[in-house]
């Protein structure tokens, strides 16, 4: 006679199977893709010997990639434009006798965006070494180029209390998840907002907050309700981290950030951990967006937090100051500045 199948047990059962089942479809793939682009490299590299060794001209492309296709009919990887692109991979690489461990891991068409866009060395390799750590997808690799996310990591000054809130592995997974400046260059806003008009803006173009937000957040809704206590709270954006396996809410701040909402951040924290938070999921992240900051003030409000919560800046324009233009000062010296612009840019 059988036991019966008890529900949370099967339930145990059935999440590791699936996790087993997700943990070695991306294993099979990564390994693919390690393939792929060592494939790619080494075609590169033939084509480039093979010129030097015979004189050969741009013919013998065009030639391979007939005969190529011909042989491996439905392969479109093998078209003559491809194949300049592998030969260019090889050049960018070429003094790697073995490609480094960024380089493989990242996948072909992230590489095409990359040599396309990215020239220098320094820059490249920040691109590279973020989408393997980050799990970038292509559509935010392109987002992060075009907001310039290398520039901003080398003026980067990130405030949080991650390290004390969380283990160390989610600590440093959630500082790399964080930047200290976000460009909310997509929302079309020519002047400062209030809250909710930010808010709404935020939603309204959701996709593109997301990209700039990084890989892995999904949406879960703004005035995100929690009943507690027959008290109701609203927290700003919710969002769920796939790669943090972690609520990340936010608070938006249209101006000066002020000690008092790291207190009301944490009590949020509380709320989401004891009343959303599901059975496996990493304690909950919180992350305030202000205009502007002290870090003296953000220091002393973030010292003595049991919940981890991070202080970033937003700016709702790329447009740097004419004075800002030729060369940038020192890191508190631009931020004044560009504070200074987004002021009288609402006068």
């Amino acid at each position: 006679m059988t036991n019966p199948i008890a529900s949370d047990e099967y339930q145990a059962l059935l999440d590791q199977i699936k996790t087993t089942i997700r943990d070695t479809r991306i294993r099979v793939a990564r390994a693919a893709n390690r393939e792929l682009v060592q494939l790619y490299w080494q075609l590169g590299k033939s084509i480039v010997k093979k010129q030097e060794q015979q004189g050969w001209g741009k013919a013998v492309v065009e030639q391979l990639a007939h005969d190529l296709q011909q042989s491996f009919a439905g392969r479109s990887g093998f078209s003559a434009r491809n194949l300049w692109k592998m030969r260019q991979f090889y050049l960018e690489y070429q003094d790697d006798t073995n490609l480094p461990q960024a380089v493989a891991e990242v996948p072909w068409g992230h590489h095409l965006e990359l040599m396309a866009k990215v020239k220098d060395p320094a820059e490249r390799e920040y691109y590279l070494k973020a989408t393997t750590e980050m799990g970038w997808s292509r559509n935010v690799l392109i987002h992060q180029i075009k907001s310039q996310a290398y520039q901003r990591h080398g003026l980067s000054s990130k405030q949080h209390n991650f390290d004390h809130a969380l283990p160390v592995h989610l600590a440093e997974q959630a500082d790399e998840a964080m930047k200290d400046v976000y460009m909310l260059d997509m929302l079309g806003a020519e002047k400062p907002l209030l809250e909710r008009e930010l808010e709404h803006k935020m939603v309204a173009k959701i996709q593109a907050v997301m990209l700039e937000l990084g890989y892995g957040f999904a949406f879960i809704g703004n005035q995100y309700r929690i009943v507690a206590n027959n008290n109701d709270y609203y927290i700003d954006l919710l969002f769920s981290n796939r790669r943090l396996n972690c609520l990340v809410a936010i608070e938006l701040k249209i101006g000066k950030f002020k000690p008092e909402y790291a207190g009301k951040m944490n009590f949020y924290l509380n709320l989401l951990d004891d009343f959303v938070r599901e059975a496996g999921e990493n304690p909950s992240i919180g992350l305030i967006l202000c205009t502007e900051r002290n870090y003296f003030e953000v220091e002393y409000a973030l010292r003595g937090l049991d919940k981890p919560v991070g202080v970033a800046d937003y700016l709702l324009t790329r447009e740097l100051p004419e004075s800002l233009r030729n060369k940038l000062p020192d890191v508190k010296t631009l931020e004044q500045k560009l504070r200074k612009e987004l002021a009288e840019g609402g006068a």
